[in-house]
């Protein structure tokens, strides 16, 4: 038998960071987000050994289950070989399956549209189909995020797992005790077609490494640093205004939005923009850009601006000068999916 499975990856459009402990226990955290036409995907099947194997097609490395499990796992097989634990521990009452676990990704790891924890909810789907497990979408978001944040030990917030589970364009709410409430918006098809001709998503080639930079965000909201607590007040109150003017169909105020959101994301910790960062930013606004965002925690990735459509060719063009990529994208309706494959 074999599963495959794919989950898409995400845009963050407002109120990132505010998913993050300990801000959302103390406060409570709203973020908008959108799945867009890139994933990450699983494919399971029987191993041709008699151990588990696991291999990351995106990094050309494999191995095989060893009882030292994560400790002994490469860097890049980490999520998987967890995943894998995981589910054999809380399921399999402890047995260890020889299967065969392979994953890629249409997106790098520190791209900021939250690539890892994608790959995860894809695994975790993958699995769950392949030992019929009845998990639902809360489920297997709420299991993606206990594996990383609490077997990995990776730093992190909780949106990126639901947006890969539910697809769509979503307003999430994060409440203490991990309570989450993820509202799908109801977005006029001609919305959502003029904010695809008005996004341009570029990948500055730089990618960096969010945990650093939440690690540092933790820290300021632990201490209550001011400007950085006040910052992610701000983020979630503007996440509220981005789903009204969505919803509405001001892509003006969408705009505006998105612009203030990047000037409060800045002041939540140092590292979040940079000199590339700026100077790609700079060169943007001279060709068209009305607003600009950087994916993810910041410090690289990708960034995505907001132009007027008939600028969007003068725009794509002066950024692919800038030495990174840009990338066409739709938004994606559906969620985490699996499903068995004929051989």
């Amino acid at each position: 038998m074999i599963v495959r499975a794919r989950a898409p990856l995400r845009l963050g459009l407002a109120g990132g960071g505010t998913d993050v402990s300990p801000y959302c226990d103390q406060y409570g955290g709203f973020v908008m987000n959108a799945a867009i036409d890139r994933f990450a995907y699983a494919t399971v099947d029987e191993a041709p050994g008699g151990a588990a194997e696991f291999v990351s097609l995106d990094n050309d490395v494999r191995c095989c289950w060893s009882p030292e499990g994560l400790d002994k796992a490469p860097p890049s097989l980490r999520l998987l070989v967890g995943v894998y634990a995981r589910i054999c521990m809380q399921f399999l009452d402890g047995r260890h399956p020889p299967i065969r676990i392979r994953t890629y990704s249409d997106a790098p790891p520190g791209s900021g549209l939250g690539s890892s924890s994608t790959l995860v909810v894809a695994l975790v789907a993958a699995l769950c189909e392949f030992f019929a497990l009845p998990l639902g979408e809360y489920e297997i978001a709420h299991l993606a995020y206990s594996i990383e944040r609490e077997d990995l030990a990776l730093a992190g917030g909780k949106q990126d797992q639901y947006a890969a589970a539910f697809g769509g364009v979503n307003f999430m709410e994060f409440h203490a005790g991990d309570r989450v409430i993820v509202n799908p918006l109801r977005i006029k098809d001609w919305v959502l077609a003029e904010l695809e001709a008005s996004l341009v998503l570029y990948f500055t080639g730089v990618s960096r490494e969010s945990a650093r930079i939440i690690d540092e965000q933790v820290r300021n909201a632990a201490s209550g640093a001011h400007d950085s607590v006040s910052a992610m007040h701000q983020l979630k109150f503007e996440a509220v205004q981005m789903k009204e003017a969505l919803l509405k169909g001001d892509l003006d105020a969408f705009a505006r939005t998105l612009q203030k959101g990047w000037e409060a994301k800045k002041r939540m910790a140092s590292s979040v923009s940079n000199p590339v960062i700026d100077a790609v930013e700079a060169v943007a606004v001279t060709h068209g850009a009305r607003a600009t965002k950087v994916s993810g925690a910041g410090g690289g990735g990708f960034m995505m601006f907001v132009c007027d459509p008939t600028d969007r060719v003068r725009l794509s063009r002066a950024l692919q000068h800038q030495g990174g990529q840009v990338m066409d994208f739709h938004f994606n309706p559906q969620g985490a999916v699996a499903w068995r494959a004929g051989r």
